[in-house]
């Protein structure tokens, strides 16, 4: 009979001695502790995870939480330091001012006689104001008229920039612009309506108007989306949606003009083939998530910023997993330094690749040592980065490729907000509207448009059946 395998503890004298059925209940008691410790260590990690070592939002961060590190105190007042250079509110040229009052002196202060004329430079202040906002209200009167003639009635078709509701362009995207890009609840909305413009609005014609938005956005930002399909760069990123009881993504891609965000029905590699085309061929900056892994690692650039967290989890993790992960701390770091270097053009782009050679080649040798420590989780961490190595450097040699996934995850946080407080959608045309108001307000600030005047362009020329403003940069 070959003989169980005993517990390195017990002496293989003991262990012979043993009676069987005591073997095999210590070899239960053992597995069984060994099967608890393993996920007493796996509960402690996720309790002691935040922000610096995992993908938690720093809101989600504990009071008791290390804090990130803090600049040393200067000893300096706070606000502006002597002699630096002010930036008042500089003077609006005279064919922007409304209106101007002069301010003269009637007579000479010391001798009481009448004063005549103007200074050639007079002081000049400035006053800023808004007017009391009063809507315009428009009656169409359509007249049926008879022909003397031949008796006939004739009635006239309405204007084709008359809408078809009780509220005009303006009203439209004013709602969309508060909604969409402000995240102002319905009911909020319907308050500031009638507080700042005076306009009634049913709380019901909130989310008609938003409707009537939505649609005169769907030509501009299914172009936006062709155009990044076709850029040599594009950073992706997806984040959980509410749509009434259903569990969505709202995914999102941008480029450094155009942001396009869409809500899809899974997070999987068939929503990011919808976001950034199936036959993509430039470069996606992301996270490793595993619905980008169709995507050869040639056109991928994995988020350094995500990395960066996954090393500190292995200094936070203790053990063999410490020096590992601080030691690959340190390469991260001065990597970034590098990288700054090069961003602020002190550093040429051939240097910076040579300089970069040494970082790689050490970075790759921690994570296959990585490979062979006895902790399963920093073991599987290690092999799995090392599976999309490549990625790790396409930002070394391909101009426009950041190292991080900053890009899309910085306007994907306004959208996190208004899911936190609208708790997401009730509908697929209300997920619609969500995914072309927030491509449209994000690409309109990345090119420094006027939001809402293009908002009221686009509502207009939906009223007239026109061709809607494009949202790609030069149209």
């Amino acid at each position: 009979m070959c003989e169980r395998a005993r517990p390195d503890s017990i002496s293989t004298e003991d262990w012979a001695a043993t009676p069987l059925v005591v073997q095999e209940l210590v070899l239960s008691l053992y597995a069984s502790v060994q099967h608890l410790t393993l996920r007493i260590t796996d509960l402690e990690e996720r309790q002691h995870q935040t922000s610096r070592n995992s993908s938690k939002p720093p809101s989600s961060d504990p009071p008791d939480a290390p804090r990130r590190a803090q600049r040393t105190p200067s000893g300096r007042k706070r606000g502006g330091q002597q002699g630096h250079k002010g930036h008042g509110r500089q003077l609006k040229p005279p064919a922007a001012v409304t209106r101007i009052v002069d301010v003269k002196p009637v007579c000479c202060a010391d001798c009481g006689a009448l004063l005549l004329g103007a200074d050639v430079q007079p002081a000049r202040h400035q006053v800023t104001e808004l007017p009391r906002v009063e809507p315009e209200v428009v009656e169409y009167r359509q007249h049926t008229l008879t022909c003397l003639a031949c008796g006939r009635p004739t009635t006239p078709a309405w204007p084709a920039e008359m809408p078809s509701g009780s509220f005009g362009p303006r009203v439209q995207a004013t709602v969309g612009y508060l909604t969409g890009r402000m995240s102002v609840s319905h009911r909020d909305v319907e308050e500031a309506m009638a507080a700042l413009f005076h306009t009634d609005l049913a709380l019901g014609s909130v989310p008609a108007l938003e409707q009537q938005v939505s649609a005169a956005l769907a030509q501009p930002v299914e172009a936006a989306q062709a155009y990044v399909q076709e850029q040599p760069v594009v950073n992706a990123d997806e984040t959980s949606w509410q749509e009434r009881k259903q569990r969505r993504w709202l995914w999102i891609g941008t480029t450094p003009r155009v942001t396009v965000f869409l809500v899809l029905a899974t997070r999987g590699a068939v929503s990011a083939q919808q976001l950034v085309g199936l036959n993509f061929q430039g470069i996606v900056g992301s996270d490793r998530w595993s619905g980008y892994n169709w995507l050869p690692v040639w056109q991928r650039q994995l988020c350094w910023a995500h990395l960066t967290r996954d090393f500190q989890a292995l200094v936070d993790r203790g053990g063999a997993s410490a020096p590992l992960g601080a030691a690959l701390l340190k390469q991260v770091k001065t990597m970034f330094e590098l990288w700054h270097h090069l961003r602020a053009g002190t550093l040429l782009r051939l240097e910076f690749q040579e300089q970069m050679a040494p970082i790689r080649e050490q970075v790759g040798a921690l994570l296959r040592e990585g490979t062979v420590l006895s902790h399963d989780k920093t073991r599987r961490t290690c092999e799995n980065i090392l599976k999309l190595e490549s990625a790790l450097w396409t930002f070394v040699f391909w101009e426009g490729v950041e190292p991080t996934n900053n890009g899309a995850e910085r306007p994907l946080r306004r959208a996190v907000l208004w899911r936190r407080r609208s708790f997401g959608t009730q509908s697929e045309t209300g997920s619609l509207f969500v995914g072309r108001v927030l491509t449209t307000v994000t690409t309109l600030r990345q090119q420094q448009r006027d939001v809402l005047d293009y908002l009221t362009e686009a509502c207009a020329a939906a009223i007239r059946g026109d061709i809607p403003p494009s949202l790609l940069p030069g149209l």
